[in-house]
């Protein structure tokens, strides 16, 4: 064991490092310029519905590359192949726009994501993106064509032109685009230059068909077909259709960029306008701040002097998890906000854990050093035990969830794991230091009293174990019954479509829906004022892919808002295609599925097969209940919901899991003794910590419920009431059902545990 001052000097080196690199976070820009560049950029990112910012799923289409006639190997490289063409050439076309840090990255095994800051209407974007651009230049058919020959339509009327299938020269020999305006008629127009090869191919080609017409294709469109008057043997040409400045501006943008390998279609678009992303962000380090104030308050007149070495813990533990989040160059998120909110609640467990195992020491004639000693040892089991179910559930939210989601995963991640780092290297050594000052004094650890019993026999808690489970089973059964009717509010991200929110200050919902009843592209829309006056929630049916791709009714409803209300504003707009939404849907049921199975093994393991299935079927009871509560309240079912459910499998079962530990504990001490009586007094052991814990998770959550708004709400409530409900399962409904189980196994001759011996936990 080293020193405590050795220990101290490696952990403090350790904890400076960790919160330099959050420093720049919170530094002036007149000091960060005075900063090495490298350590300046040390900073969050934040998402979309932060800073406001558009953010886009596309999807690439892969039915033009054959992929089913080929092997899966193959089939496997193509994609791969195309997929990193594609990014590169969609990153190229959004450095061509002069965006400021666009963000483009693969999602799934055919989706790109890209994310957009500060762009609060992404329709010039979208069509960048959606548009193939692939160019070719094909010769007019004529009667000493001997190959093939097809008609394509031109892109603006409908004409339609004989053209050899044969392509005469591919656009990926241009090696520049630029739009300019036609000299005599002043149109605008697109000038381009070829490549050494492509500008050798293009003069023979022209010197060879003089008065015969070339036309120029754009996916599949005819954009000019001008009669080649004499050979063209300078490597360059003009393009000339009838364009719009932005029009020739963006298919020269796309010519310097190159032609995807592949179509992309959107599938999701989510928009947050900058003054709702800067009222994100204020909601979020107030409702944080808050939370964190309760937590620290409520420890502070719980342990008193003890407490105080929690909360510099906990203090720390936030800078460290700033600190990570920076050094990984993450982008923060308004789930993300929620995950260190919710991190924070439960970063205070261990130190719960920590301080009660020390009090029952003290309380059984242990000196300090001993008592302090033997309860991190007894304790750190536990711990363990308690914060790998929850990262069991947090990487399932990584592995199934899309952005926002898996900022929330990574933020609870580096949260649980911070925590389990400042126990040992700041909660650990203050409290060593503390009792090094007693000298040979006693030691005096503050706390609830009455809890545990102090010496006196244990609670009676089985005794409502048949009333416990009944009333559990019975709500459970009424839930199910809620969500066959009258269901779940299911948010687009389950069932599609679109969401818009509208600021029309001189509209009413009358008038609005006035408005919109004119429009057919419009049909089935749902107009719901909330909030402040002249704010309204306008939800459109689902789309079909090829609207979801287009945009089409979004633009509609904007074109008609503004044509009833001139200042109208589009604070957010979200967008999902069906196959979004149906992959989401299978995904969710496939992540809470994996969640309990990984649960169910991860306890089998530690403890024993009944010890699972009670935790395991509990944790049935506390999920159907919580659904009921989504059914009851009507709150919307949508991404952040999956997040509260996942995060509750996590802390439900950390929850059990601290209880059986106490069981398993005492069976080891005299396997032999009942059963009944054994259990009372392993839930009146961890009574404390369990209602402790609760609590801090509570005050932490509540003002993000309170003050959250409609971003949060999905996740906030649920949350609560998970708390509540996964805390009350623990004491009247997990211990029972072990009961039974164990009875079950004593009749057939089955030992509790293993027959291993194991460490003390």
């Amino acid at each position: 064991m080293k020193s405590l001052k050795t220990r101290a000097i490696v952990y403090g080196l350790l904890i400076l490092l960790g919160l330099l690199s959050g420093l720049p976070n919170v530094l002036p820009n007149s000091s960060l310029e005075r900063l090495p560049n490298g350590y300046s950029q040390n900073q969050l990112a934040l998402g979309p519905d932060l800073s406001g910012g558009s953010h886009l799923l596309l999807n690439v289409d892969t039915g033009e590359l054959g992929l089913e006639t080929m092997p899966a190997a193959e089939q496997a490289t193509v994609l791969d192949d195309v997929m990193e063409k594609s990014l590169e050439m969609v990153r190229r076309r959004l450095d061509e726009t002069g965006l400021v840090d666009p963000t483009v990255t693969r999602q799934g095994e055919d989706g790109i994501l890209v994310q957009l800051p500060g762009v609060g209407d992404p329709g010039r974007i979208r069509e960048l993106l959606g548009t193939t651009a692939k160019m070719t230049f094909h010769w007019a058919a004529n009667e000493e064509t001997l190959g093939p020959v097809i008609t394509l339509k031109d892109h603006e009327t409908e004409a339609h032109y004989q053209l050899e299938k044969a392509v005469a020269l591919k656009g990926e020999h241009i090696r520049d685009a630029r739009m300019a305006f036609q000299q005599n008629t002043g149109e605008p127009v697109v000038t381009f230059s070829l490549d050494n090869t492509g500008a050798r191919r293009f003069g023979e080609m022209t010197q060879n068909n003089i008065g015969r017409p070339l036309a120029v294709v754009l996916d599949n469109a005819v954009l000019t077909a001008p009669v080649i008057r004499s050979a063209i043997m300078g490597g360059s040409g003009e393009i000339s259709g009838g364009f719009t400045s932005k029009e020739a501006s963006d298919l020269a943008l796309m010519l310097r960029a190159g032609a995807l390998p592949a179509p992309l279609n959107v599938v999701e678009e989510r928009t947050v306008g900058p003054e709702l992303g800067s009222d994100s962000i204020a909601m979020g380090v107030s409702t944080g701040i808050l939370g964190t104030v309760l937590v620290f308050g409520f420890m502070l007149v719980v342990y008193r002097r003890w407490g105080l070495i929690a909360c510099t813990a906990l203090a720390i533990n936030i800078g460290l998890i700033f600190g990570l989040l920076s050094l990984f160059r993450a982008t923060l998120t308004l789930p993300g906000i929620a995950g260190i909110i919710l991190s924070i609640g439960m970063a205070v467990d261990a130190n719960i854990l920590v301080n009660e195992r020390i009090r029952e020491e003290l309380r059984g004639g242990s000196r300090p050093w001993k008592a302090l000693s033997a309860g991190f040892g007894r304790a750190w089991a536990t711990i363990l035990d308690s914060n790998i179910t929850t990262l069991i559930a947090i990487s399932l939210l990584y592995l199934f969830g899309s952005g926002p989601v898996r900022g929330f995963a990574v933020t609870m991640a580096i949260g649980l794991l911070t925590s389990l780092f400042t126990l040992t290297a700041v909660a650990r050594l203050l409290m060593e230091w503390r009792v090094n000052r007693l000298g040979r004094k006693s030691l005096n650890l503050s706390g609830p009293a009455g809890f545990g019993r102090d010496g006196k026999a244990p609670w009676n808690i089985m005794r409502a174990r048949i009333a416990g489970v009944t009333l559990s089973a019975v709500l459970s059964l009424g839930s199910i019954g809620l969500f066959m009717y009258p269901g779940l509010n299911y948010g687009i991200d389950f069932t599609g479509g679109s969401v818009i929110e509208v600021e029309a200050p001189s509209l009413s919902v009358d008038a609005l829906r006035s408005t919109l009843a004119d429009d057919p592209t419009l049909a089935g829309a749902a107009i719901q004022e909330f909030g402040k006056p002249g704010y309204f929630q306008v939800r459109l049916p689902t789309h079909s892919a090829e609207e979801v791709a287009s945009g089409a009714a979004v633009t509609a409803l904007k074109a008609d808002v503004l044509k009833a209300d001139d200042d109208a504003k589009f604070p957010r707009v979200e967008m999902v295609g069906p196959k979004v939404s149906g992959d989401f849907s299978e995904a969710t049921v496939l992540a809470i599925l994996i969640a309990g199975a990984g649960m169910l093994g991860y306890l089998w393991f530690r403890f024993e097969s009944h010890f699972a299935m009670a935790a395991t079927l509990t944790l049935v009871l506390d999920l159907a209940k919580t659904i009921g509560f989504f059914a009851l309240t009507g709150i919307e079912f949508n991404l952040t919901a999956v997040a509260a459910l996942l995060a509750l499998i996590g802390y439900s079962v950390n929850d059990k899991v601290v209880v059986f530990d106490r069981i398993r504990e005492k069976l080891r001490e005299d396997p032999s003794q009942p059963m009944l009586p054994l259990m009372n007094a392993s839930i009146t052991a961890t009574l404390s910590r369990t209602l402790l814990t609760s609590v801090t998770t509570f005050l932490a959550i509540v003002p993000m419920a309170v003050a959250g708004g409609s971003a949060v709400a999905s996740f906030a409530w649920p949350m609560l009431f998970g708390i509540v409900v996964g805390t009350s399962s623990s004491i009247y409904i997990a211990a029972p059902l072990l009961y039974w189980l164990s009875l079950w196994r004593s009749r057939r001759g089955l030992a509790q545990l293993r027959p291993t011996e194991e460490g003390s936990s």
